[in-house]
């Protein structure tokens, strides 16, 4: 069988130019969420397929490319079913490796945990633009807040980052699965049918309130409750005051505390934010994974289209694993999306330290050679990038090509000085 020069469908090969973008928006990552106290830290790619199939992943659950058993535990013969040869499985996001991480380590850990994770997931989705099988993600965490703070916290540090990249114009919306949920109960939906309105109501965006309530009463649910539900979007589309709206509506519904610390968390951010990007309350944001407990949030970028990074709050998972609850909130920027955003409006990497080629013909050698290579460390001393290598027969596409990576000068050296 040919070996395959392509990589494995949905993957990709990353070329040098796009991987200096990677590289600098990574250290401007690490380095702005450094000065917000967020500390770096690491997991395995790798976790127990029980850890990733516990049903807080959503449809994600559906995407895990499972590992399977290795050696005498890998029993072909008697497997019944999927769980009798598969024992991992690869992480399809980073919230469920940093739970796992925290509930083994959190006797080490302050309190609260201000993590930083970035690293590759894997889902077995199906590829298209700014959508991979592997990609990278940013997590940013707090663990053990309970206030609003964490929230605050996490907004403020995502959009200083993004602005630090040069991006303007962009929304964060901002809801609460409190809020959806309290919707639906005034609505008359029965509490087990709520994630499977809310599904449906994450479409709102591509099939509209019509599409919206067709799909609910295709669903079988009552047409009152689905009138009342819709009567409520209806609404606050026609107020000046969204969040007011359904402040006023769902008393009764929602706890004065979930209003007062989420009209809080808008207003702080507000009251600090720069001018690139706007805080924008959005009644139909559900965000698909079933952990979320509290406020959720997105990032939309025009540019994109869709989301380039959301997050929200989770404060049940970690009890999942010790069977004691710890507050817990994430916000990850979409990496891969930010990249491609960056890649197609020709960003370039700014303060590059100068890049200069020493081209040497073939036949200097010896002590020349010797000479030439302590000219290049010397050079290199004060930051200048030096790029020695041997002169191509065709040394104009030699010098093309090394102007195309960003080497503004060319040395060149040769058997006969004279030449």
């Amino acid at each position: 069988m040919a070996l395959s020069k392509k990589p494995v469908n949905g993957m990709k090969d990353i070329m040098p130019d796009e991987m200096q973008i990677r590289d600098y928006v990574m250290n401007v990552i690490k380095e702005t969420y450094g000065k917000f106290g967020f500390t770096p830290m690491e997991t395995p790619c790798m976790e127990s397929i029980a850890n990733l199939s516990n049903k807080q992943g959503g449809e994600n659950e559906k995407l895990i490319f499972k590992v399977l058993k290795r050696g005498e535990k890998l029993n072909l013969e008697n497997a019944k079913e999927e769980n009798d040869v598969v024992d991992f499985g690869m992480r399809y996001d980073l919230t469920v490796p940093l739970v796992r991480y925290y509930s083994n380590h959190a006797n080490e850990l302050p309190s609260p945990f201000k993590a930083l994770q970035m690293g590759n997931v894997w889902r077995a989705d199906r590829p298209q633009r700014g959508r991979y099988r592997q990609f990278m993600q940013c997590d940013i965490d707090i663990l053990g807040e309970a206030s609003n703070l964490a929230e605050i916290e996490l907004i403020l540090a995502t959009t200083t980052t993004l602005g630090k990249l040069g991006f303007k114009n962009f929304e964060i919306r901002i809801n609460d699965r409190r809020i959806l949920k309290a919707m639906a109960a005034y609505s008359g939906f029965a509490e087990e049918d709520y994630d499977s309105v809310f599904i449906t109501l994450d479409k709102m965006d591509k099939i509209g309130l019509e599409g919206v309530e067709s799909e609910l009463l295709e669903g079988g649910y009552a047409k009152e409750s689905v009138e009342k539900y819709l009567s409520l979007f209806r609404g606050m589309n026609e107020s000046e005051d969204t969040l007011g709206f359904i402040e006023e509506k769902m008393t009764g519904f929602l706890l004065e505390e979930v209003k007062t610390s989420f009209r809080e968390i808008v207003e702080s951010v507000n009251a600090t934010k720069g001018d690139h990007f706007k805080l924008v309350f959005d009644p139909t944001l559900v965000r698909g994974m079933s952990y979320y407990t509290g406020t959720i949030f997105e990032i939309a970028m025009p540019e994109f289209g869709g989301s380039c990074g959301g997050g929200g709050r989770y404060d049940k998972m970690v009890g999942k694993f010790t069977g004691k609850d710890v507050p817990a909130c994430g916000f990850s920027i979409g990496f891969e999306r930010i990249i491609l955003l960056l890649m197609e409006s020709g960003f370039k990497v700014p303060n590059q330290s100068k890049k200069i080629a020493f081209l040497i013909e073939k036949g200097v050698e010896g002590q020349v050679l010797c000479d030439i290579i302590a000219e290049a460390q010397n050079v290199r001393k004060d930051g200048t990038q030096v790029l020695v290598a041997r002169m191509n027969k065709n040394k104009k596409f030699q010098k093309e090509q090394l102007t195309a990576e960003g080497y503004e000068e060319f040395k060149e050296f040769y058997k006969n000085p004279l030449k």
